[in-house]
């Protein structure tokens, strides 16, 4: 039931087949392990020894955490070779948001599965028909799914949701394209700006700006998921925090909200980022521009 959830990607329209892009060579893991100091996240602690966050761990449901945590575990080890680095700029304490790339599903496991074993237990927005999934639908809720009405007019209130669990010391988990990409190469497409106005308010309600992470997985896209032997290669890239000081200059004087050029701006620049980022794990360049998701084509800018 696991591996039939994170094979799954249910949403409208049609994203590429796993056949449009080429698996994650072992050269390539090779390269990037010249370069950067890969782990496997399917440990507890897999960098320097660190501090968990035990009021946050005792607060969100442990016992069904740590039982999803292991069946994650155990279905990514079985089908997919995970690697990671990058992980040790997770905070031990107080509120951060990570924004996640969204490929497939294993998107959302990969890092919530590095999170998690390094201590920290954050809320995440997820579209609110996982809520209904058989079984882990379930789960999903108890170790801190925030469910996101999509297309519901309600984008307001869900980033004023957003801004109030990272106010209250907890760390958010964000897919800011807000499903799986549509882009035929599975590059970064183009990405609502809520993950910016969550940032900015919530930086300007607590007058500091709040640590924002990229999470950029790649691999899983080529996993035949009835039959993922052999194992493919997956890297997640767990970035350095993104500056956007600049951004909250004036905050005093904005109205109720941030404005929207300035969300927009942070947006671009996560997705600009994102986009860097999977192209050194991917070892290739790429395409100028970005995926359009309202007009289903690329933007050159």
């Amino acid at each position: 039931m696991l591996w039939g959830t994170m094979g799954s990607m249910v949403s409208k329209g049609k994203p590429s087949p796993r056949s449009a892009v080429e698996a994650l060579s072992d050269e390539q893991v090779a390269r990037l392990a010249k370069r950067h100091h890969l782990v496997d996240i399917t440990h507890d602690f897999p960098c320097d020894p660190r501090q968990a966050n035990e009021a946050e761990i005792a607060a969100q449901n442990p016992k069904a955490t740590r039982r999803l945590l292991t069946g994650c575990d155990r279905v990514v080890r079985t089908r997919s070779k995970v690697r990671a680095w990058g992980i040790e700029n997770i905070p031990e304490t107080g509120p951060f948001i990570t924004a996640a790339t969204h490929v497939t599903m294993y998107d959302v496991f990969i890092p919530m599965m590095a999170l998690f074993h390094q201590g920290r237990r954050p809320r995440y927005m997820a579209k609110a028909e996982m809520a209904s999934w058989p079984l882990i639908g379930k789960w999903f809720q108890l170790v801190g799914m925030q469910p996101v009405e999509r297309r519901s007019g309600k984008a307001r209130a869900i980033e004023e949701t957003s801004v109030d669990i990272l106010t209250s010391g907890r760390p958010l988990t964000v897919w800011p394209e807000g499903t799986v990409t549509r882009d035929p190469q599975k590059w970064p497409m183009s990405m609502k700006n809520g993950v910016g106005m969550i940032a900015l308010e919530s930086s300007r309600r607590l007058g500091e700006q709040v640590p924002l992470y990229c999470a950029v997985t790649w691999g899983a896209a080529s996993i035949n998921h009835w039959w993922p032997w052999p194992r493919k290669n997956v890297v997640m890239c767990y970035d350095a925090r993104l500056d956007y000081s600049d951004l909250l200059e004036g905050g005093e004087s904005w109205g109720e909200w941030p404005p929207d050029e300035a969300a927009d701006e942070l947006t671009r620049r996560i997705r600009v980022r994102m986009t860097e980022i999977m192209a050194e794990i991917r070892g290739i360049e790429a395409p100028a521009g970005y995926w359009d998701y309202r007009t289903m084509q690329r933007v050159v800018q």
